[in-house]
C-alpha cells in the first residue's frame, strides 16, 4: 500500500480549500462594454447574453456590477458609419462616445477604474487599426501621432488607463510621453503586448462593425505560431514605459501567458475574448455543458497560466458566483 497519498489533501472541502494554489476573486475582473450613441440598449445578434448599451443603459449597466463587486470597466464604441473616416479622426474628437461615456461614468462612479481602448477601428471607414496608405499599407507612424491625441482626449475626460490595443511599433513610448507632456503621469498604460491575428475575435467585430474592409490584421497584429516574438514584444513595451501588459486571446494562448509571467514583474493581464465567449455560450445552450462551472473552471485556467487579472464578460456572472 502506498505511503504517499496525494488524495489526502483532497478528502474535504475545508483541507482542499487551505491547499488551493490558485485563487479567482472578484477584484480579478474587467468588465467589457459595447456602448454606442442611440438612446436604446440593442441586444447583440454576434454575442447572445450581451447588450450594447446606451447613455442611460450604461449607467445602470455600471451600477449593477459595482453593487456586484466589480472594480473596472473597459468601453468599446459603435461609432455611426456616417463619423467614420480613413484617417479615424473621430477617434480624438473631445465630445466623442467615448469622452462622452468616461465623463458621466466617472461622476456617477467616482472610485470606478476606467479603461478605454486606444485603436482606430471602430472610427476607421477601412476597419483597420491604423491608417491605411493607397497601397494597403499600414502606416505606422502617422497612425501613433492619431493614437497619441485619442489617449489624450480620454485623459482629459477621466480614463484611469489607457491600454492601446493597435499593435504599432512605438506607440507605447509615444502615449507616454504625450500624456507626461499634459499633466497626466498618474494615467496608466495597459498595453496589448501580445495580440494575435486571431479567428477568434469575429463576434466582437460584429458587435462594433469593425471588421476590416479590405485584407487582414496580420501585418500589425502577432503571427499565431508566434511565442518568443512576444517575449520581443514585452520587452519593448517595459522599456518604452508600460504599467500592465496584456495577452489577447486568453485561452487558446495560455503558454504565452506562462512565457510573460515567468518573464515579467509587472501586471499581467489576459483578454478572454468575444469568440471564446460565445463558445462557451453555445456550448451551454445545448445542454452539454454547465454553464456556470465551465466559466469559473475557464476563468480559473486562466489565472493560473499567470494572469493578475482579466477582461471576460463573464464578469458579472462570475461576480456573482464568487460571492
Amino acid at each position: 500500500m502506498p505511503r504517499i497519498r496525494p488524495r489526502r489533501n483532497r478528502k474535504s472541502a475545508a483541507i482542499r480549500d487551505l491547499c488551493r494554489e490558485t485563487r479567482l476573486s472578484v477584484q480579478d475582473l474587467v468588465y467589457p462594454l459595447f456602448i454606442h450613441a442611440d438612446p436604446e440598449d440593442q441586444p447583440l445578434e454576434s454575442l447572445p447574453n450581451l447588450t450594447r448599451w446606451g447613455p442611460r443603459g450604461l449607467l445602470e449597466e455600471v451600477g449593477r456590477a459595482v453593487d456586484l463587486g466589480i472594480g473596472a470597466v473597459v468601453l468599446f464604441p459603435k461609432i455611426a458609419e456616417s463619423k467614420k473616416s480613413s484617417d479615424g479622426r473621430e477617434a480624438a474628437n473631445p465630445d466623442g462616445l467615448i469622452p462622452t461615456s468616461l465623463r458621466r461614468l466617472r461622476e456617477a462612479f467616482p472610485d470606478l477604474c476606467l479603461f478605454t481602448d486606444v485603436a482606430l477601428d471602430p472610427y476607421s471607414s477601412d476597419g483597420h487599426d491604423g491608417i491605411v496608405a493607397p497601397d494597403g499599407r499600414i502606416l505606422n507612424d502617422e497612425t501613433v501621432e492619431v493614437l497619441c491625441r485619442q489617449a489624450l482626449i480620454q485623459a482629459h475626460a477621466g480614463a484611469d488607463v489607457i491600454a492601446p490595443s493597435d499593435m504599432m511599433d512605438g506607440r507605447v513610448e509615444a502615449i507616454r510621453s504625450a500624456l507626461d507632456g499634459e499633466g497626466f503621469e498618474e494615467v496608466s498604460i495597459c498595453s496589448y503586448t501580445a495580440k494575435y491575428a486571431s479567428a477568434f475575435y469575429g463576434p466582437f467585430r460584429g458587435a462594433l462593425d469593425s471588421a476590416p474592409r479590405g485584407g487582414d490584421k496580420k501585418s500589425y497584429q502577432m503571427d499565431p505560431g508566434n511565442a518568443r516574438e512576444a517575449l520581443r514584444e514585452l520587452a519593448l513595451d517595459e522599456a518604452e514605459g508600460a504599467d500592465m501588459v496584456l495577452v489577447k486571446p486568453a485561452g487558446p494562448y495560455l503558454d504565452i501567458l506562462r512565457e510573460l509571467r515567468q518573464a515579467t514583474t509587472l501586471p499581467l493581464a489576459a483578454y478572454q475574448v468575444s469568440g471564446e465567449y460565445l463558445a462557451l455560450e453555445a456550448a451551454a445552450a445545448s445542454g452539454w455543458l454547465d454553464r456556470e462551472a465551465v466559466v469559473l473552471e475557464s476563468l480559473l485556467g486562466i489565472r493560473r497560466a499567470g494572469a493578475d487579472f482579466i477582461l471576460t464578460y463573464y464578469a458579472p456572472l462570475a461576480a456573482s458566483l464568487l460571492s
